[in-house]
């Protein structure tokens, strides 16, 4: 079997033939058309109780409303950068403390991500903004806010940064111990920037979805976009034009973000000049062999 991926859809099974084309041409054909008439009824329904009509849209165009929605989308920037930065920097450290030689650190990191990452977001922004201060910690809304994101991105991320680690040929490990490198300068030499590459996409993911979840400090009354959006439906009495357009903003910027994710995946494809992934062998012996670079070692098994 052989066949042609990219280095990040690598797949294994067959290509569809001419029955299966037709059947998703039918089913993609049939799903468009369910949609348009989910979308015409539900425009008909919002028709009927006057929520197209214009008097409820018209104070959304108002430049000052404009301005108010604008500062609540800077404070979700705010929360969100933030947090980004914390989360990266915390989940690098998990994933390094997951993969120690010291077996109590390899614990006391595995405990902390499977706490955090079972942990419901949600109850723990909670606890942080209203548990801490019965206990003397007050944070501000903001940090309250970073904070209960971080630990829990941070854990997530923590598994893909294991996850990528892991995914290089033990080979690179041994090349890096072979020029006289420790455990620590071929992680931070050898092996982390090399599995930081592929795990651009999975980072991005998880940071957008860090992004959306900003959206939880709606509960602790942080002013991040959703409650700006809250506050002007409440007083203009149009809370479902408002909360749609916090919904476009939020749906604009996470596009810009996946397409920016997108282009820095081409670019460093070009610039490590990555091909396209070859399958090769029977059902009990697939190996994944860069198709750029046939003739070097970097066959990595692949279970069947």
């Amino acid at each position: 079997m052989t066949r042609r991926r990219t280095a990040t859809t690598a797949l294994l099974g067959d290509e569809l033939g001419p029955r299966g084309r037709r059947r998703v041409l039918i089913g993609s054909v049939v799903s468009g058309a369910l949609l348009v008439v989910v979308v015409v009824v539900a425009l008909r329904r919002l028709a009927s109780r006057g929520q197209l009509d214009a008097d409820l849209w018209r104070p959304l165009a108002d430049p000052r409303v404009a301005r108010f929605f604008l500062v609540g989308a800077l404070n979700t920037v705010k929360a969100a950068s933030a947090a980004m930065v914390g989360a990266v920097a915390l989940g690098m450290v998990l994933a390094l403390g997951r993969l120690a030689r010291a077996a109590p650190l390899r614990w006391l990191a595995g405990t902390w991500v499977e706490f955090f990452r079972g942990f419901p977001l949600l109850l723990l922004l909670l606890f942080l903004a209203f548990g801490l201060p019965r206990y003397g910690i007050k944070l501000p809304l903001l940090w309250t806010l970073v904070l209960a994101l971080t630990l829990y991105n941070g854990a997530v991320l923590g598994e893909i940064f294991r996850a990528g680690i892991l995914s290089l040929d033990r080979g690179q490990t041994e090349a890096a111990y072979a020029i006289g490198l420790g455990y620590w300068q071929a992680m931070g030499s050898v092996i982390v920037p090399q599995a930081f590459r592929r795990m651009v996409p999975a980072i991005v993911s998880q940071l957008i979805t860090l992004l959306k979840d900003t959206s939880l400090g709606f509960f602790v009354q942080y002013e991040e976009l959703l409650r700006r959006g809250q506050l002007a439906g409440q007083d203009f009495r149009n809370l479902l034009q408002s909360l749609f357009v916090v919904a476009a903003m939020y749906v604009a910027a996470n596009f810009v973000l996946s397409r920016l994710a997108r282009r820095l995946e081409v670019r460093q494809r070009r610039r490590y000049r990555a091909g396209g992934i070859e399958v090769k062998g029977g059902p009990e012996d697939l190996v994944l062999v860069d198709a750029s670079t046939p003739t070097r070692a970097r066959a990595a098994p692949v279970s069947s």
